[in-house]
């Protein structure tokens, strides 16, 4: 045997040894950490722990399985969704139904049109298109605040309906289909009735007259058109005057509309009482004193609000020519562009350039009386023979012709003489008379009879009448539902 394969031998045996020797000295230490039980024949009292024990693991193998049902039990169980088929949509779903898609808007102060239908987002092409049928322009763009106006939009948002009240009775719906455009006028049902309301003034006239139930339009009928020319509004007023009002409801559906129309009134400050009451004359309406004359004067003294006297009614040295020559009228300094009014009811004798006038109409008023207006800037598109209204633009304020700044040259005439028209005392306006002064009294009598008894109501005993009382009473049955409010 070669000497390397013997040294290979002995290196293996000795190996060997090493590990029976390692294992026995293991099996000593581990038997020397086992208890007694696995190293020694077991006693009576071993196997009686054992047996305890596995009855134990028995019982918590039982008992565990239940608890973790009972949990389960209560917690909800899972569900599967199953994704089902559904049935097309009808073609008048994908239509949307009309009226399932409107939308309502009211008229803020403020708003314009163009700002409506921007809010419902209809295109402004659209809004043109709507304007241009027939009778649609003058509703839509006369619409008041508080106004209702709907547009019927579906899904695709394209405007298939607009809806807007032409009037108090009646209601318009304009159906957009294709390149045509369908009208449907519904009518809707209105009542009036006539009620006598009355306010007595501690802070503000407006104060006072909105708690009485007048409306704005109602406020400025009385303020502008009944007592204008009797009552300073500005400076006349004080604590303690009083008013009464007879007028007109419109009532539609419940919801109380109009109020605007005045028929009578009564004003009482300083210790006099001013009466005002509507009559149609000539197709008119007008307001009247209690004898019948005209509550409107002939003329305003002043064609402009609130402009400055610039040079008087006399002889002057002209501004521009420097020589003394009579200045025929009077002059106020306005900046270009203020509106002129004409002074009265007239017919226009001549519109247009003349001399140092410049810009220039020269109003007839009948019975001998004329009016002229010099300098103007530009016209107010009246041309000779029309008529006007006391009160329409006339023109506007500037300084053509032979001025030196922006003014108004006005002048007042009587059968083709001139006369101050500060000072000059103006025509009467022509009275009721005959069988327009008799019904113009079988008329307002009632209405006074009602005012006076109303005022008796509530001022009789001035001592413990409340401050800013307003009372209401109707004259012809209200509508259902009553309005909301002090009715007495």
């Amino acid at each position: 045997m070669p000497q390397s394969d013997h040294g290979q031998a002995r290196k293996q045996r000795f190996q060997e040894r090493l590990n029976v020797l390692h294992d026995t000295a293991l099996h000593r230490r581990l038997k020397h950490h086992l208890p007694a039980a696995f190293n020694e024949r077991w006693t009576r009292r071993h196997w009686i722990h054992a047996s305890l024990f596995v009855t134990i693991g028995a019982l918590v193998a039982t008992i565990v399985p239940g608890f973790s049902n009972a949990i389960d039990a209560s917690l909800p169980s899972s569900h599967s969704t199953l994704a089902l088929p559904l049935p097309p949509l009808s073609l008048a779903r994908l239509g949307e139904t009309p009226g399932d898609s409107w939308q309502i808007l009211r008229v803020q102060r403020g708003q314009t049109l163009s700002d409506l239908f921007e809010a419902a987002g209809v295109p402004a092409t659209v809004m043109h298109r709507v304007l241009e049928h027939p009778g649609t322009r003058e509703a839509l763009t006369k619409l008041r605040p508080g106004a209702e106006i709907a547009f019927d939009l579906p899904v695709n948002g394209a405007l298939r309906t607009i809806r807007f009240d032409r009037d108090a009775s009646h209601r318009v719906e304009l159906a957009l289909q294709g390149d045509q455009i369908r009208e449907k006028v519904l009518e809707r049902s209105t009542s009036t009735r006539t009620v006598v309301t009355s306010g007595e003034i501690t802070s503000s006239l407006y104060a006072a007259a909105r708690r009485a139930g007048l409306s704005p339009s109602a406020i400025a009928t009385m303020t502008d058109d009944i007592f204008k020319y009797d009552i300073d509004f500005s400076k006349d007023l004080q604590q303690g005057d009083r008013f009464s009002v007879v007028m007109d409801e419109t009532w539609r559906e419940g919801e109380r509309i109009d109020t605007s129309k005045v028929l009578a009134a009564t004003f009482t400050t300083g210790g006099k009482t001013y009466t005002g009451f509507r009559f149609e004359r000539n197709g008119k309406s007008e307001y009247f004193d209690l004898n019948g004359r005209p509550l409107k004067k002939s003329f305003i003294r002043s064609p402009i609000q609130f402009a400055r006297l610039s040079s008087n009614f006399g002889s002057r040295r002209h501004p521009v020519l420097g020589t003394m020559r009579m200045h025929k009228g009077v002059d106020y300094a306005a900046r270009t562009g203020t509106p002129i009014m004409a002074a009265g009811d007239a017919r226009v004798q001549f519109a247009g350039v003349q001399r140092g006038y410049g810009n220039v109409v020269i109003l007839d008023h009948g019975r001998g009386h004329s009016t002229l207006y010099g300098h103007m800037s530009r016209f107010g598109g009246y041309r000779t023979g029309q008529r006007v209204n006391q009160g329409d633009i006339i023109g506007y304020v500037g300084s053509t012709g032979l001025a030196t700044g922006p003014h108004l040259h006005y002048e007042f005439r009587v059968n083709g003489q001139h006369r101050n028209p500060l000072s000059v005392t103006m025509p009467p306006a022509e009275p009721l008379k005959g069988a327009e002064l008799a019904a113009f009294r079988a008329q307002t009598s009632p209405a006074m009879a009602r005012i006076q008894g109303m005022e008796q109501l509530i001022y009789a005993d001035a001592g413990t009448a409340p401050k800013d009382d307003k009372r209401t009473a109707s004259v012809t049955p209200p509508p259902a539902p009553a309005p909301a409010g002090k009715r007495g």
